[in-house]
C-alpha cells in the first residue's frame, strides 16, 4: 500500500513538472547547425511578468550581412572609402586589369594617383572597381543617360475604350467626347473596335474619325493595328508642346495656301 502511494506521488509530481517546464520553457526544436552560424541556445532572460523564463536567442553568424535592398540599382559614381567587400578585382583608369587585391592597397592606389573608385559589377566574384578621374566619371554618366533615354519604354495604357463597328453616329460623338476630356487630362488612350458581321463600316475609317475630331490635342502612340482576325486597336496619347507647335504651324501654312488659292480664283473670275 505505501509503495503504491510513493509510486502514485511520483507519476503527480513527474506530470506537473513537464506541464511547467512545457509552460516556462516551450518546445525544443532541434536544427541542423550550418556552416559559419554557431546553435542558437537557451538563455535565461528577466522578464518583469514572469521570474526564471527561457528565451530563446537569435543565432551568432559570421558571415557579412548585407543591407542592400536587391530592387534598387546603385547610382553610378565614386563610392568613396566605403568598400565593404575585403578582395577586389581592380581596373585602372586606362582599362587594364590589376588584378584581385585587398580594399586597403585599392584605397592606397586611390590616394597615390588622386583617382577614385567606382564600382562597375557588384555582383561578379570579387567585385569589380575601376580607378577613374572625375572627368571619366562624368562622362560615363552623360553616355549612361543618353542610353537610358534611347532605350524604348514600357507603354502604360491607363484608361481603355471599345466598342464595335456598327456603332451609331451620336454614340460615335460620345465615345470621341469621353476619349476627349481623357486625352485633355494627358492619359493614355487604348481604342479597340470589333468588326461587326452587319456592319460595312471599316475599322480604321473610324479610327481617323476619332483622331480627326481631336487633331489639335492628341496624336497616334501605337498607330492602329489589328491584334485578331476581326479586332483592331490603337493607342492615343496628347501631343507634346513641341508637336502642338509643329501642328499650329501646320495649319496655319495651310490655311494661308487655301486663302491665296481663293483669292487667285476669285482675280481669275474677275478677269473673264
Amino acid at each position: 500500500m505505501t509503495s503504491f502511494c510513493v509510486m502514485k506521488l511520483l507519476c503527480q509530481t513527474t506530470r506537473s513538472e513537464a506541464r511547467y517546464a512545457k509552460r516556462f520553457c516551450g518546445t525544443l526544436l532541434s536544427q541542423t547547425t550550418q556552416k559559419g552560424v554557431f546553435p542558437p541556445f537557451w538563455m535565461a532572460v528577466p522578464d518583469p511578468r514572469k521570474t526564471n523564463v527561457l528565451v530563446f536567442a537569435q543565432p551568432f553568424c559570421t558571415a557579412e550581412k548585407s543591407h542592400k535592398d536587391p530592387k534598387r540599382k546603385a547610382a553610378f559614381g565614386s563610392v568613396g572609402r566605403r568598400i565593404p567587400y575585403r578582395i577586389l578585382h581592380v581596373i585602372n583608369h586606362d582599362g587594364e586589369s590589376l588584378g584581385d587585391m585587398h580594399r586597403a592597397d585599392a584605397l592606397r592606389l586611390m590616394d597615390e594617383h588622386n583617382l577614385k573608385l567606382v564600382l562597375l559589377r557588384e555582383n561578379a566574384e570579387p567585385p569589380v572597381y575601376r580607378l577613374m578621374t572625375g572627368q571619366q566619371i562624368h562622362e560615363e554618366k552623360l553616355k549612361r543617360a543618353e542610353k537610358e533615354k534611347a532605350s524604348p519604354k514600357t507603354v502604360l495604357v491607363q484608361k481603355e475604350l471599345s466598342f464595335s463597328s456598327a456603332i451609331a453616329k451620336n454614340d460615335l460623338e460620345t465615345k470621341t467626347k469621353q476619349i476627349t476630356h481623357w486625352i485633355e487630362k494627358k492619359y493614355h488612350v487604348k481604342v479597340t473596335i470589333r468588326q461587326a458581321r452587319d456592319s460595312n463600316s471599316d475599322m480604321f475609317t473610324l479610327f481617323d474619325q476619332i483622331l480627326e475630331a481631336m487633331s489639335d490635342k492628341a496624336t497616334y502612340l501605337s498607330k492602329p493595328k489589328a491584334i485578331k482576325e476581326g479586332t483592331s486597336m490603337c493607342i492615343l496619347r496628347h501631343m507634346s508642346d513641341k508637336e502642338l507647335k509643329a501642328y499650329q504651324k501646320m495649319e496655319k501654312q495651310k490655311n494661308s495656301m487655301v486663302k491665296k488659292d481663293e483669292n487667285e480664283e476669285s482675280k481669275s473670275r474677275e478677269l473673264h
